[in-house]
């Protein structure tokens, strides 16, 4: 018993010993690696991350949600969200349903912008014609219009004000620090407008339900219950997602 716990203790003792070795050959020789091939992070070649590549990283993450607010899908989201209030639908359309027709109809409408982006930016930037400043500028140019195009002169004045810069001589002078919130306001007012107008039907369809309801009698039965199939059924003679969703893409043409 006493030979096999000695024989044991020498095992420790060696692997430790081994393991207390290892990163000292690795920081004698860095250079050497394992079967010859550098490791990085542990050798003395790519040891730390490039700062262009966190950015970039971080750039790529917030990305989606700075294209999504520069365009149309704010409006349209918001739309459809009252929209679904509004038909006492709590959970139908589902939230990725509507929200992947607001992305399609987001492209529907920023394609033709998309493509002259392509043509004015992308295209020289690939045969080197111009540099990767340039193609940001010229890149923005078209965007900055169409986002002055559904800008309120009102929202645009406050971030002007916000920002302390000179008053402009023309709107295509503005930057795009204070043109873009400026149009994410625009975009939402105009949002709230409309889900406000496509509330006004179906509440007085809840309204008219909850009168008869009550003078009738019937307080064991919620108007809800009998609400909601009405106003479904109206929304569906009149073809409603049609109207709303053909209402929308002319607002923006």
């Amino acid at each position: 018993m006493k030979q096999k716990r000695l024989q044991q203790r020498v095992k420790l003792g060696a692997i430790g010993i081994a393991g207390m070795a290892i990163p000292r050959v690795l920081c004698a020789a860095p250079q050497a690696g394992v079967n010859g091939l550098a490791i990085p992070g542990l050798t003395g070649s790519g040891s730390s991350i490039p700062v262009d590549i966190i950015v970039l990283l971080t750039l790529l993450t917030l990305l989606p949600a700075i294209l999504l607010a520069m365009t149309p899908f704010v409006r349209l989201l918001v739309v459809f969200h009252f929209l679904r209030q509004a038909l006492g639908t709590q959970s139908t359309p589902t939230n990725q349903t509507l929200i992947g027709l607001a992305l399609f109809l987001t492209y529907f409408i920023m394609q033709p912008l998309g493509m002259e982006v392509y043509r004015t930016a992308i295209v020289p930037l690939e045969s080197h014609q111009i540099s990767a400043t340039e193609a940001i500028g010229r890149g923005s140019e078209p965007l900055r219009h169409f986002m002055l195009r559904y800008t309120r002169q009102k929202d645009l004045s406050l971030f002007v004000e916000l920002a302390k810069e000179p008053r402009p001589r023309r709107p295509d002078d503005l930057s795009m620090r204070v043109v873009i919130p400026a149009y994410v306001l625009s975009e939402l007012k105009a949002g709230f407008q409309i889900g406000t107008i496509l509330f006004f039907p179906f509440l007085v369809i809840d309204l008219v339900v909850a009168s008869v309801t009550t003078s009738v009698g019937m307080m064991q039965l919620p108007p809800v219950v009998i609400s909601t199939p009405l106003k479904i059924l109206l929304f569906v003679m009149v073809d409603g997602w049609n109207l709303v969703v053909g209402s929308l893409m002319k607002s923006f043409y």
